[in-house]
């Protein structure tokens, strides 16, 4: 029997008709009522009871078998070890999500300050203390997290030490030009030996000027006298690399190749200075000579072959070289830090002249000690802050540097300690002041009481901080405006950039604020202010692969 609804048509069974398709579109929208008739279930369904299914007690005991042998020991020893470990992981599991849940809510607050995530999970009480700027700084780790192609490394590396093998063969090359040739010209025996051939075979004359107050030519010259050096005199030497320690970027950046003879216990100084691409020049920058230390506690005695490692200091007074700089002459000394040295050259130069007095060793061993102490206490305040510190400690020294030569005196120092929450007990403090103030007239050179209360960061890792200014100051002026810095940073391979948690522009503009508040002018960042900030972002980074790639990447170095 064929029944008719308004709006909805039913049939009997035998009268359905297979479905093929829709022909034409719903005219009208499913109302619930529709829907309830459409697909109301058969009263011979009966409606299922979620509440019955329970789980059953008596259920359990019907599933386990009535002749299970009892469980030995070492099950029950085992099962409880196992139940004790879940329990432990559950608890870790639940602390975890708790953590990462309180971190979400955070990052939902302050989207515009996203941090990396090992700064916001750690769990020290101390970084409630960090400002915007230390968690902006610290952003710069974000490049150890996802280090360069290795292969790609290894080339550019490849590349710098044959670079750099063969500027020091040039430099070599013309040390032996020089002092070969000047050594045969320069030798008093010359006058001697031509004086006397000079009143054998020509008779005097009065309107004739003797030819020692003449011009020498090379072919009037004597090649061999008694003092006359040769190739294998000099060949007994010890090459080195060095860098002026100056917060003068121009002086800083120069290219010191030097070399100590053993045989005079001589030294000398040269300059590699490079002009646009293939252009070089070599000159020498502290003539060979015997020369003495300056300052510390050998102070007054002669270099001597143990002086020589990496990180140690070489001083001269400025007023022996006329021919330095001007930018350094203003300075009473000149002080070179030792950056690179040829070790299979001074393993086989080593001799009994090596070995110091006892007394002296002794006495520079305490002063280490001492300093070591201080930057202990030290290190912990610096902690996640050393950016921040650093510069802001730099920019301070400046300021009350009303003189413009770099010397304060103790209670300059005091203050800046006081003033940055850097507190020293008084004891350390004058002890270190008795070291730093070797000549007693009250001032020190407030970048070497930086060097030694704080301490610095060792010569490989300042070899890349000095590459990567060097790339950016194109034009040797010591200073880099602010939008060649923008220009030349790149943050792509930052691993929140690549993790897609903030942009290439957020990641750069972090970087650029941390960096000006540095500066002491708003639109540059000079070579010492450079220096500062990644002093401080060396404090926080343990391996030097990790910090040496952080400057390789965003600077392409």
């Amino acid at each position: 029997m064929d029944l008719e609804v308004k709006g909805v048509a039913a049939t009997s069974r035998s009268q359905i008709q297979p479905f093929f398709g829709r022909k034409k579109p719903l005219q009208q929208r499913w109302t619930s009522e529709s829907w309830t008739n459409r697909n109301s279930c058969p009263s011979v369904v009966p409606r299922l009871d979620l509440g019955s299914l329970v789980d059953s007690d008596d259920e359990d005991q019907n599933m386990i078998p009535e002749n299970l042998p009892a469980p030995t020991d070492k099950y029950k020893l085992k099962y409880q070890q196992y139940k004790t470990e879940m329990k432990e992981g559950y608890k870790q599991y639940s602390q975890i999500d708790a953590e990462n849940t309180n971190s979400n809510v955070t990052h939902q607050q302050s989207p515009r300050n996203k941090i990396d995530e090992k700064c916001v999970q750690h769990k020290e009480a101390n970084t409630d203390d960090l400002t915007t700027l230390d968690r902006k700084a610290l952003l710069q780790q974000g490049y150890a997290d996802n280090p360069c192609d290795k292969q790609q490394r290894a080339r550019k590396l490849d590349a710098e030490i044959v670079a750099a093998e063969k500027k020091k063969q040039i430099v070599a090359e013309q040390v032996m030009i020089d002092h070969l040739s000047r050594a045969v010209i320069s030798d008093p025996e010359q006058n001697v030996a031509i004086e006397q051939k000079e009143s054998d075979h020509i008779l005097p004359d009065s309107k004739m000027t003797p030819l020692r107050f003449r011009k020498r030519t090379l072919h009037e010259t004597k090649i061999r006298t008694h003092s006359t050096l040769t190739e294998n005199v000099l060949s007994h030497k010890l090459q080195f690399d060095g860098r002026i320690m100056s917060r003068n970027g121009r002086d800083a950046c120069r290219e010191l190749i030097g070399f100590f003879f053993t045989h005079d216990q001589s030294l000398t100084i040269y300059e590699y200075r490079q002009f646009g691409k293939n252009r070089t020049i070599v000159l020498p920058f502290i003539q060979k000579s015997i020369y003495s230390h300056q300052c510390g506690r050998r102070k007054g005695k002669q270099y001597r072959l143990g002086d020589f490692y990496v990180g140690a200091t070489l001083t001269f007074l400025s007023s022996d070289h006329a021919s330095l700089p001007e930018s350094i002459k203003e300075n009473t000394f000149l002080k070179l830090r030792i950056t690179h040295i040829d070790q299979i050259a001074l393993d086989s130069l080593k001799t009994a002249s090596m070995d110091q007095e006892d007394d002296i060793v002794i006495q520079e061993t305490n002063d280490r000690l001492v300093f070591k102490a201080i930057q202990d206490v030290l290190k912990e305040k610096l902690h996640k802050r050393g950016v921040r510190i650093l510069t802001g400690l730099g920019k301070y020294f400046q300021q009350l540097d009303k003189e413009g030569n770099g010397l304060l005196d103790k209670a300059d120092f005091k203050q800046a300690l006081k003033v940055f929450h850097l507190e020293v007990s008084e004891k350390d403090f004058e002890s270190a002041w008795l070291i730093l103030d070797d000549n007693g007239n009250g001032k020190v050179d407030y970048g070497e009481f930086k060097r030694g209360i704080i301490g610095e960061m060792n010569e490989y890792r300042k070899s890349y901080v000095r590459k990567a200014f060097m790339k950016l100051d194109f034009n040797k002026t010591g200073s880099v405006p602010i939008t060649n810095i923008r220009k030349c940073y790149c943050a792509k391979k930052h691993s929140q950039v690549i993790s897609g948690h903030s942009t290439e522009e957020e990641i750069k503009s972090s970087f650029l604020e941390t960096l000006k508040v540095a500066c002491s002018k708003s639109d540059e960042v000079s070579y010492g202010e450079f220096e500062d900030y990644y002093e401080g972002l060396s404090i926080e980074i343990i391996d030097d692969e990790d910090f040496v790639t952080i400057l390789r990447t965003p600077w392409g170095i």
